[in-house]
């Protein structure tokens, strides 16, 4: 193999020791070679030991990392991954049944695939690359994925990385039927998915077992649900015996779909008289609000997009939260995400300390609200736990 190579400076293959996937550019001494983005390269320590293979990347983490234990990280080695990946799906139960038919099946650092990120619905596969080195070898790992997921009923397979491969591309259709939109379920409630105009991979599978807790606490109240997006905490939240809902969101197209879907699951009738969809801005919309809402879910976009934004964002979480915890009604519920990976569980908890102390009330914390078990976590990479949530009591 004659490919390129990193070197490290003296001290810095702790992190690889410890089996961390990602190397930053500022420990590298050196390249040996020429590597385009994308390309496979090794990583050496200073004094000449191999440590790693991984993608090249132009950027601060300039290696994500394949492989610690072998150099040799072709094809059979990704389609190991891949079945692995499948297998521990299929261990949790996620192929079976008809009440949950989307799901994580590669979640990246936690499948030891960096860079790769795979969703099913109900049939469709949709590929995410995160890398070039990953998007470049999409036309294999679907052959793999065809191959591997025969039997589970594999119809179409979909590439939606426009938006998150460096330098871009189109999203499309890389094998089987072409369709749309694609009819799916979760925890027994109908979702329409559209792969061209969704969010992430067309919706937000971390949140599946969260999704249903809302349901769970929902009967009899009158729920908000802020940055609602398809609708799928509102959904859960109506399946559950929700009183009344309301779902906002700054996105006319998410909202047209979030009523599609109440629709589906509830009826023209029930949804014109249990639920309300706002296309409005959510920090302006909470300042028009009263307390006639027992049960909030604030679940935002990500606002720190990278540590340089970290403060920033901080700042746009404690506005949102604090005005919903000023307006929540007393003895009320709230649900209250982070999806921002440079937000750490103490930066997020301290958020929302301050934002309760400037609202005035007094608040419990009844839970800790993480993703869903298909987004496994690498214990050598503790970044891969993006989503931070608490289950709050405002009294």
């Amino acid at each position: 193999m004659n490919r390129a190579r990193l070197i490290l400076n003296a001290g810095k293959d702790k992190a690889v020791m410890r089996r961390h996937p990602w190397i930053f550019s500022g420990a590298v001494k050196r390249i040996d070679g020429a590597p385009a983005e994308g390309d496979i390269v090794d990583v050496y320590s200073s004094d000449g030991r191999w440590l790693a293979t991984g993608h090249y990347q132009n950027d601060s983490i300039i290696c994500k990392v394949l492989s610690f234990d072998k150099e040799d990280v072709g094809a059979d080695y990704f389609k190991q991954l891949l079945k692995s990946a499948i297998e521990y799906r299929k261990r949790m139960g996620f192929f079976e049944g008809d009440e949950n038919t989307v799901f994580r099946v590669v979640n990246g650092e936690g499948d030891s695939l960096p860079g790769l990120i795979c969703d099913w619905y109900n049939g469709t596969l949709v590929m995410q690359a995160h890398s070039v080195g990953m998007h470049r070898i999409f036309p294999q790992l679907s052959e793999m994925f065809v191959e591997l997921m025969g039997n589970y009923g594999i119809k179409s397979i979909f590439d939606k990385s426009s938006t998150t491969v460096p330098g871009g591309c189109n999203d499309g259709y890389l094998w089987g039927e072409k369709v749309e939109e694609r009819e799916v379920m979760e925890n027994g409630i109908r979702l329409r998915i559209n792969f061209f105009e969704g969010q992430k991979t067309g919706f937000f599978v971390d949140q599946r077992e969260n999704r249903q807790l809302v349901g769970s606490l929902a009967e009899g109240h009158r729920v908000l649900n802020c940055f609602g997006y398809t609708g799928g905490f509102s959904l859960a939240a109506l399946h559950g015996g929700a009183e009344y809902v309301e779902t906002v969101d700054i996105s006319k197209k998410a909202i047209d779909l979030c009523n599609r879907n109440v629709a589906l699951n509830f009826g023209e009738e029930s949804a014109a008289s249990r639920h309300k969809g706002v296309v409005a801005d959510v920090l302006k919309y909470l300042d028009t609000i009263d307390d006639s809402f027992d049960l909030v879910i604030l679940d935002p976009p990500a606002f720190a997009k990278n540590h340089r934004s970290l403060q920033q964002g901080l700042k746009g979480y404690r506005s949102i939260n604090q005005k919903a915890i000023g307006k929540i009604r007393k003895g009320g519920l709230l649900f209250t995400f982070s999806c921002s990976q440079a937000v750490s569980r103490d930066d997020f908890q301290t958020m929302v300390f301050t934002s309760s102390a400037l609202a005035g009330r007094k608040v419990r914390v009844v839970r800790q609200l993480p993703h869903a078990m298909d987004h496994p976590v690498s214990i050598y990479h503790p970044e891969g736990e993006y989503l931070k949530g608490l289950l709050l009591e405002i009294e």
